[in-house]
């Protein structure tokens, strides 16, 4: 086993930034496909339970929880796995169906589907035309 003193010394800064009592990262992935925005955060290990989505007007909040694991009579060697609260918000801005967003946990990952409201989806508009020869056609003048 050879020793990395790097690899050493960002364990250590891991352990000590994580002793802090905020919420903790939650890496997210966020892409538009077709008519609705998809969000996929990582949540590894955490009770489903214990997530929250929710809504308040425009902001779109993620919580989690992650309990510490504390068997009975266990002396830590290592404990590097992170644990805490979990928390992200988002903007979501005009144009967002706030009714029809849904959520689901699957592997570790919360996805959350956020569809397009019907107004701000794209729409072809049709030109009217009228039958030549009409009098009711509009003229240009210089």
């Amino acid at each position: 086993m050879s020793f990395d003193p790097f690899s050493e010394l960002d364990r250590v800064a891991d352990n000590l930034l994580q002793l802090r009592r905020g919420p903790r990262l939650m890496p997210v992935d966020l892409y538009r496909n077709g008519d609705q925005y998809v969000l996929a955060a990582d949540l590894p290990g955490i009770d489903p339970g214990s997530v929250d989505v929710d809504v308040d007007g425009q902001l779109l909040t993620i919580r989690a929880q992650r309990t510490a694991a504390q068997p009975d009579g266990a002396k830590w060697l290592s404990q590097e796995r992170p644990y805490g609260s979990y928390l992200r918000q988002f903007s979501l801005g005009v144009g967002i169906d706030r009714d029809r967003i849904s959520a689901h946990y699957d592997n570790g990952v919360l996805s959350v589907i956020v569809p397009v409201s019907e107004k701000a989806k794209p729409r072809k508009i049709e030109i009217a035309t009228q039958a030549s020869g009409s009098e009711n056609q509009p003229t240009l003048t210089t």
